[in-house]
Parts: C-alpha cells; structure tokens; sequence
C-alpha cells in the first residue's frame, strides 16, 4: 500500500454517517474512495457542489470538477449553487469536517498549507475560511518531505489560520494537537515509536493507550 492511500484509508475512518465534509485538493480528495461501505457521507467542494463523489468510469463529466478542477460525478439528489452560498455553507460553520493537506504543522497545531514564499501562488483558496469555519479540521498529510519534518516546532511558512487543528494523519502517525502539546496516539503498521520521533521537528507526547493505526472500519 503507499503512503498516500494509507492516509487516505485511516482519515476514511474519521466520517460518520450524516457527516457535511470538504475535502481540499490533493491527497485529500482520495479520502472519498475509502469511507467504509454503509457509511453515508455527503461532501461538498467550495467551488459549489454538495453530493459528489469521485469520478464513476462511464460517467464522468469534465464540466463537473472539484475544488482542484479533477472531474468528479454528482450522486443522486446532489445540488450545485454558487460561491457565496458554498462559501456560507462553510463560514457558516456547517460543515461537519475538512480535510485538508498540509506544508507543515507546529507543536501548537497551527497549519500552514496555502504558499511557500517565493512561489507563484494561483489563490489562497478555501484553506483559511476552512480551517476557521469546519467543526473538525483534519489534516492529511506525508510526515516528510525532501528529507525534512513537515511536523516542526514552530511554523517557517505563513499560517493558514491561529486556529488549532484537530487531528493530523501522516504515512507514519496519527497525532492530536492538545493543549499540552502534540499527542501520538497511533503509529502506522510496520512504524516503531522510534521511528515517528527521529522523523519529527516537534516534541511529542506518548499516548498511554497508543496503538497501530486501523485502516479498516
């Protein structure tokens, strides 16, 4: 299994039935292929859809995207409107959860996902009004890249928001920002405690109840 779809199998765990969910571009977007069967969950794109789902072979129509412009298929009783209402929806504080990726996170559980300095920025996105506006943040994201944490102690990159996330899900933990710091409460298959913390730029808190991360509901 790689990374990616790991993230994306163990976030799938954290949507329960009835759930409003957003799902930002990226890595983010896989999560829908794995919410477990029976599990009805109902997720909106900032660009103005409630009720899509992935692209489904045969039916895919490229004047439906999601919020990164990869196609996507409205399920039956889905509703498009424009960016104001979809964006009410989110300020609003409606939606039940986002998931979000991420550039790095610190031992606040401050996120910075929406520019690198230096680099041409298309838009800031829904990240900011997502991260302020969702009842649960979770962030999906690689523990690494380029050789180096993308978990660090304090930000480098702008913020997104002063807003504290609520769970973050790497390819090698899944850690909650708490107030007393950050809290490892599971550790991937395979993952040794040791592991997580030689790959991490934060100081971080053992659960008492750790465990390996499920991957099936």
């Amino acid at each position: 299994m790689d990374e990616k779809t790991l993230i994306a199998k163990r976030v799938a765990l954290e949507l329960f039935d009835g759930d409003l969910v957003n799902l930002g571009i990226g890595l983010p977007t896989l999560v829908a292929r794995y919410v477990p069967v029976g599990r009805h969950v109902f997720f909106q794109s900032e660009n103005g859809i409630l009720g899509m789902s992935g692209p489904i072979t045969g039916a895919e129509n490229n004047d439906l995207t999601d919020a990164g412009g990869s196609p996507i298929s409205a399920l039956p009783g889905a509703a498009s409107f424009d960016s104001a209402l979809s964006f009410g929806l989110i300020r609003g504080g409606h939606l039940d959860v986002t998931v979000l990726g991420g550039l790095q996170l610190d031992e606040e559980g401050h996120l910075a996902n929406w520019m690198v300095p230096g680099k041409m920025v298309p838009g800031m996105g829904g990240a900011m009004d997502l991260v302020t506006g969702a009842k649960r943040v979770i962030v999906a994201m690689q523990h690494s890249a380029k050789g180096e944490s993308k978990i660090v102690k304090r930000c480098t990159l702008p913020l997104t928001s002063v807003r504290r996330v609520d769970l973050v899900v790497t390819d090698l933990a899944v850690i909650e920002p708490t107030d007393s710091g950050l809290l490892l409460k599971e550790t991937a298959p395979g993952v040794t405690v040791e592991q997580v913390i030689a790959n991490t730029g934060a100081e971080l808190i053992v659960s008492p109840d750790l465990r390996t991360m499920p991957l099936e509901g």
